[in-house]
């Protein structure tokens, strides 16, 4: 089964307080966010077509990266779009119908090689599969009373990869956006009708949005050296 990827790198750096934007920036060992990420995706599976997207103005940027810090996982580079939802679109119309794609956050450069995998794997049996981990806080639900606490076991956070066979991700996709598409599983329940398959995600998976975050990542890469 054929098997695409769509990394999608649409940051422009603003919430990091910076001019450069965050999929650009280097990690503790030197190397930037989106050559980790590509590296974990590559390392799953080297014939995995990529497709990493970018907003207009960036490519020149990230080629000069490419050559700076010897980036060699192979890969094809396309615009982005107004939205999240507008950048996978012009990603999904670049591969063929068959097969399974992941659409994955640029930005989450410790996804683990198990979790791509498991991803990968559920998505071929049952068509979607949707990264996930368990809720460890207290979550209150905001009312118009105030607030009130709800039961955490009935909630998950969720992670990417998000992986789909590729002719429903595509007629998905042909909807009209809204703005209620927050991820890629949301635009597929708009539809109706196609149940959305979770697997265990990876705690250092983690989105990387504010200097906080970057942190946490340099951290990371600290503690695994």
């Amino acid at each position: 089964m054929n098997k695409y990827a769509l990394i999608v790198a649409g940051g422009s750096g603003t919430r990091m307080g910076g001019e450069v934007p965050k999929q650009f920036l280097l990690l503790g060992d030197g190397k930037p966010v989106l050559k980790r990420t590509l590296e974990a995706f590559h390392t799953y599976d080297p014939r995995m077509r990529i497709i990493l997207l970018l907003p207009q103005g960036q490519e020149a940027c990230w080629k000069q990266l490419c050559i700076e810090h010897d980036i060699q996982v192979h890969h094809e580079t396309a615009h982005g779009g107004e939205t999240r939802f507008h950048s996978v679109r012009n990603g999904l119309d670049l591969i063929p119908h068959d097969g399974i794609v992941g659409i994955h956050d640029g930005v989450r450069p410790f996804v683990s090689t198990a979790v791509i995998a498991r991803c990968y794997e559920t998505a071929g049996m049952y068509k979607t599969a949707v990264p996930v981990m368990e809720v460890t806080e207290t979550i209150r639900h905001l009312t118009t009373a105030g607030s009130e606490t709800v039961n955490r076991n009935d909630y998950r956070l969720v992670q990417t990869p998000q992986v789909f066979d590729v002719a429903l991700i595509k007629e998905a996709y042909s909807q009209p956006y809204s703005p209620s598409f927050t991820d890629d599983a949301s635009v597929v329940e708009a539809m109706g009708g196609v149940p959305i398959t979770l697997v265990e995600g990876n705690r250092e998976n983690i989105k990387i949005t504010t200097p906080f975050d970057l942190k946490i990542v340099r951290g990371l890469i600290r503690c695994s050296i």
